[in-house]
């Protein structure tokens, strides 16, 4: 069972990095994740790090298939693995159809073929053979020149069943975004191990995004809520699977979406001690990492605010898995 954390904005700075780079480095942080930047590029952002000394597991939570053609995608990679000296996650998602078909001419048929494609292509990209791929979205004929790198572990964003499927069959990990504990254990874990069994392979290991704020004097757990997950409260997969779940959602009222949300235990709030009792829960249900996202405090209280709540939940809970006493107030 692992704690990391993701970079909660999009950078802009190295100093939008570096901060986070040294609390993985210097906690006991499993990995740093970084979502699809349109400000400092995910993999060129990971490489400054690199670069500047910062040898650290990372992964992305998710790039999105159509910016890059999967031969780029597993040439990123398996550079990125090479240049940090550990295992890379790379996660990939769809995208919105909007994005696709800007970018394309025209949206993916099928979001989950075209991820079964690019997967396919990836997997025997990285594994050094020549690919011969004639998928309905992703083709591919040739491979990539010998090149040796650690291993690059193939991560599928996964909401609904049909993903969670889709991830059993093809990825080694599921990473899911504001998924509540029991809609994983309930619903995503058993339909990814059922998928797995199928195709005859390990089952992925689960991956969740976990938006967390410790209660301070002032701080409004759900205006942290909203603007944290605003922009996902309003797209329809998010809302349709927060209603599968069993929280009261709507597109059109984000407000009390959000309210739900930290009601639903979606986002961890309150004290040290509540917050790590949260982050048990995930592990609980099968969830195999947890990623600490600050986002809402980051762009409600600034930079050194959202590591403040890091340190100390990180602290709070590694305190709490090692079986010693634990502080239940703030940090």
């Amino acid at each position: 069972m692992k704690t990391s954390i993701i970079l909660p904005v999009m950078p802009e700075h190295p100093a939008d990095l570096t901060p986070f780079a040294e609390l993985v480095r210097d906690t006991p942080a499993h990995r740093l994740w970084q979502g699809q930047s349109l400000g400092l590029e995910t993999h060129q952002a990971f490489a400054y790090l690199a670069g500047q000394g910062f040898q650290l597991p990372v992964g992305t939570s998710v790039t999105l298939t159509a910016l890059r053609h999967p031969y780029e995608a597993a040439l990123q990679a398996r550079s990125l693995a090479r240049l940090t000296g550990h295992p890379m996650a790379l996660g990939i998602g769809a995208g919105t159809p909007e994005l696709v078909e800007s970018l394309h001419g025209k949206a993916y048929p099928s979001p989950l073929t075209a991820l079964a494609d690019y997967l396919t292509i990836l997997r025997g990209l990285l594994s050094g053979d020549p690919v011969l791929h004639q998928g309905r979205q992703y083709q591919m004929h040739g491979g990539l020149p010998p090149f040796e790198h650690p291993p690059v572990e193939l991560g599928l964003g996964v909401l609904r069943p049909a993903a969670a499927r889709l991830a059993g069959a093809l990825a080694d990990s599921a990473i899911t975004w504001m998924t509540p504990p029991d809609y994983v254990r309930t619903v995503l874990r058993p339909e990814i191990e059922a998928a797995a069994a199928k195709a005859g392979r390990p089952a992925p290991r689960i991956v969740t995004v976990v938006h967390v704020a410790v209660r301070r004097p002032g701080r409004n757990p759900h205006q942290v809520a909203l603007t944290a997950a605003r922009e996902h409260l309003s797209a329809p997969h998010y809302t349709d699977m927060l209603r599968r779940a069993g929280l009261r959602v709507h597109p059109m009222q984000p407000g009390l979406s959000a309210r739900a949300l930290v009601d639903g235990g979606v986002v961890l709030t309150g004290t040290l001690s509540e917050i790590a009792a949260g982050v048990r829960r995930y592990h609980e249900a099968g969830v195999d990492e947890v990623v600490l996202n600050t986002a809402g405090v980051r762009m409600l209280e600034g930079r050194e605010a959202a590591l403040r709540d890091l340190r100390a939940v990180l602290a709070e809970v590694t305190t709490s898995d090692s079986g010693q006493p634990t502080a239940a107030g703030l940090a």
